[in-house]
């Protein structure tokens, strides 16, 4: 099969998270190669008439969509796969109306919210909603997040803010609004242990893979348990090299992983969800598990947790990308993306 894998285009002064996707693309390539297609890379930029115009011309069977920005923006991560749909050609992972509605957090949170699926309160986001602020409850822990931009950009130690009123409230947004892509919103702070599960596609339904908990270690009373920017970029920083990720548990735990993982399941289905997936959650000092976040399309890096729960359920990196190809392939032949 001709595979055309297409990233978007990075510059040697953009920051680590932006980089990634180029290690990715060599792990998918080696991937591919060793399974037999013949494959080609491809640099996506906001001129989408040239990528439209480079595709037509290379008519490559299917599109490997590692597409996590473009022009720097990650509200902008839907318009190559919305591409892809209007030039009738597969593509690999979640359907662009997918990560359209997982790209913005807050839109998210109202589907999960529909689907009767948990997720922490929230108010915003900012600035769309800045008018009817005064009808939320400003009083509480809160997080301030971006409410486009993953990777945990603009997260930091003091990304959570105990405020007192609506007023207070609006005031960090908006005063913290520019260094979060320029929209962020609040969500209940959720203070627990994190866990992120990986889903991969299959003949039969997805799968969920082997459960990971991000440890905190070393982390003292005073120091934040999040995993912030630094946490996942910042190779020197005391968080990167104390956030670990754990697979073995025990058996008391049992109860609880077995909720995540059909919590997860739920995701799938509720979000029409396609190849490969990841969803974050938290789950606070009583048991109760709640979703942070809902990651279409997440990072293939070989140290990235995508990879480290594909070993953990016995396959090797090349079996999976196998699945996520097969699964674009029956996508395609039922008409959809």
């Amino acid at each position: 099969m001709n595979i055309a894998i297409v990233h978007n285009q990075v510059g040697d002064h953009d920051a680590p998270d932006a980089k990634d996707v180029l290690q990715q693309a060599e792990a998918v390539t080696a991937a591919l190669e060793r399974l037999g297609h013949r494959v080609e890379r491809l640099a996506c930029t906001l001129d989408l008439e040239a990528m439209r115009a480079i595709l037509t011309q290379r008519r490559p069977d299917l599109v490997f969509n590692l597409v996590e920005e473009l022009g720097g923006h990650g509200r902008l991560i839907h318009l190559f796969p919305f591409l892809l749909d209007a030039m009738g050609i597969a593509y690999t992972g979640a359907p662009a109306e997918a990560i359209l509605l997982t790209s913005n957090k807050t839109m998210a949170k109202e589907r999960l919210r529909g689907a009767g699926l948990p997720t922490p309160a929230w108010v915003g986001p900012w600035p769309e909603n800045a008018a009817r602020l005064g009808g939320e409850s400003g009083q509480g822990r809160w997080i301030i997040k971006s409410l486009w931009e993953h990777a945990s950009i603009g997260l930091g130690a003091d990304s959570v803010v105990t405020t007192a009123s609506t007023a207070a409230l609006a005031g960090e947004l908006q005063r913290r609004c520019p260094t979060l892509g320029g929209a962020c919103f609040a969500e209940e702070f959720i203070d627990g242990r994190e866990f992120n599960l990986s889903l991969l596609a299959g003949p039969d339904g997805p799968e969920v893979l082997p459960p990971a908990e991000i440890l905190f270690e070393g982390f003292g009373p005073e120091m934040l348990r999040i995993v912030d920017y630094q946490a996942k970029w910042e190779e020197d920083s005391h968080a990167y090299n104390h956030t670990p990720r754990r697979f073995d548990f025990d058996a008391g735990d049992n109860a609880l992983l077995t909720r995540l993982q059909e919590i997860a399941r739920r995701c799938w289905d509720a979000f029409g969800l396609a190849g490969y997936a990841r969803v974050d959650f938290r789950v606070d000092g009583n048991g109760t598990p709640y979703i942070l976040e809902i990651n279409t399309n997440p990072c293939l890096s070989p140290d990235a947790g995508f990879a480290a729960a594909v070993e953990r359920a016995g396959m090797d990196f090349a079996q999976a990308m196998a699945r996520i190809v097969a699964d674009a392939g029956r996508h395609a032949r039922r008409g959809e993306h």
